[in-house]
């Protein structure tokens, strides 16, 4: 039986890459080397992690010719927006490297006679990071670099779909000179990856992706006492206000909605607009829609390549069927877009109007070029609509009225709100969510207390 990893194109169906799993024997020797020279690393100063992680950083943005075109032919991506990932690599890192002195700090409480009394943060030893497809660098070096100048080493694990963005990391790392075993890339099939987390082998999991397999890593981990931080998608919402900047939000909620094929866990997939925009509101939108260009995403005209397989493209499409068949309007003939294939993976953008919470494109996540939009009369049932789903990552606010946004921001249950923005992560602040959407926090300062523990000092110096 063949047990290779390998990343099939959405483009052509054609073979992109091939990496043999790893046996039980490297999979052990994996996690001893890791633990072994993580015990070293705790000893090197933040200066010195900031420097070899800065160094991993120029290292990774000079391949970026060589992975844009990667990107396109693993998951789809447009190469016109490739660069723009790592460009948020750059972003996060940078932010995430500056802010580890403040973030790791020791806590002193006030001072006490005959006393030295203060908290550090300490790693936790082995963080094994899960890398998802859609963003694979920036999802990735949410955690790995933090970790790293946090004193921890780190395995990671790229997903199927992108394997060669492991060989960048594990490239960038080795050409900065990181010690050897620190940053390791490990090629695990997904009874392999329970199997290292329920063998104690890592000190911590950080994983993105979906509903059941934030299940599975629970499980899998379940009597190590670890923590587990889980980011598992989203359904975000926006709401667009009567004074709302109809021309903006209608710009920036088409691009929240359709950039890389809607596969984002932030990607806008329910729109409420106050019933005064509502009419004109939904014919600005579908006609941004249309201007989309749907094909081959390694062609620079292209601006909305295919999904990651054939298989999410048709839940998707029958998402939009059964809506459809439940009463809803589509507003976008797929024969418009000469691309569009049926039973394929290149689907055309799709706006849906009519649309009810009974149906499974306003409750279930898409994660596809899908997007409800639904009227609503006041604040109250705006907020009513965004908070009733299993999934609490992001909602965005569209009003001139930023007090407004603050109170309506404080009755959402997400982990971020947005105002007159979507689909963005601030590294200054925290990346979280709530109900389905998973727990911990990752970026800002406090991303740095999940890859970490208090460890007191109390010291007696007067006897």
């Amino acid at each position: 039986m063949d047990t290779d990893l390998v990343c099939i194109s959405p483009i052509d169906g054609s073979e992109v890459a091939r990496r043999p799993q790893m046996t039980p024997a490297e999979i052990d020797a994996a996690a001893i080397a890791a633990r072994t020279v993580q015990m070293a690393w705790t000893q090197t100063t933040l200066e010195e992690r900031a420097a070899l992680c800065l160094r991993a950083v120029d290292a990774m943005l000079a391949m970026t010719d060589a992975i844009v075109p990667e990107l396109a032919r693993s998951m789809g991506r447009p190469v016109r927006y490739g660069a723009g990932e790592l460009g948020g690599f750059k972003e996060r890192a940078l932010y995430m490297i500056e802010a580890a002195a403040d973030a790791l700090a020791p806590h002193e409480p006030a001072p006490k006679d005959g006393f030295r009394r203060y908290i550090k943060r300490v790693p936790l030893g082995t963080v094994l990071t899960i890398a998802p497809w859609n963003y694979p660098y920036l999802t990735t070096v949410n955690s790995v670099i933090p970790a790293l100048m946090a004193g921890n080493a780190v395995m990671l694990k790229p997903a199927r779909q992108t394997l060669l963005t492991g060989d960048r990391f594990q490239q960038a790392f080795d050409a900065a000179g990181l010690p050897k075993g620190l940053f390791q890339t490990v090629s695990l099939s997904h009874s392999q990856t329970s199997d290292l987390i329920g063998s104690g082998g890592v000190d911590m999991i950080c994983f993105t992706g979906s509903v059941s397999g934030g299940a599975a890593m629970e499980q899998a981990a379940a009597g190590q006492f670890i923590p587990v931080g889980l980011e598992l998608g989203g359904k975000d919402a926006a709401y667009v206000r009567a004074d709302a900047d109809m021309n903006a939000s209608v710009e920036n909620l088409i691009d929240g909605a359709f950039f890389n094929s809607g596969q984002s866990c932030c990607g806008i997939e329910r729109i409420y607009v106050d019933e005064s925009l509502f009419d004109s509101f939904v014919q600005k939108f579908v006609d941004g829609t249309k201007a989309y260009v749907l094909g081959d995403p390694t062609v620079e005209a292209t601006t909305l390549g295919p999904m990651v397989n054939a298989h999410a493209a048709t839940f998707a499409r029958q998402q939009v069927a059964d809506a459809v068949a439940a009463g809803a309007t589509a507003h976008i003939d797929p024969a418009l877009f000469a691309a569009d294939t049926p039973d394929g993976p290149y689907m055309a953008p799709q706006v849906l109007t009519g649309v009810d919470h009974a149906m499974s494109v306003m409750k279930d996540e898409s994660f596809a070029p899908i997007v409800g939009i639904m009227p609503v009369s006041s604040d109250e049932e705006a907020i009513k609509l965004m908070n009733d789903s299993a999934f609490g990552l992001t909602a965005s606010l569209w009003t001139t009225d930023l007090e407004a946004a603050q109170s309506l921001g404080d009755q959402l249950d997400v982990g971020t709100v947005f105002m007159n923005r979507c689909d963005y992560l601030d590294p200054a602040l925290a990346w979280t969510g709530v109900k389905n959407t998973g727990r911990g926090c990752t970026l800002s300062a406090l991303g740095y207390e999940q890859l970490t523990r208090p460890k007191s000092y109390h010291l007696r110096t007067a006897l």
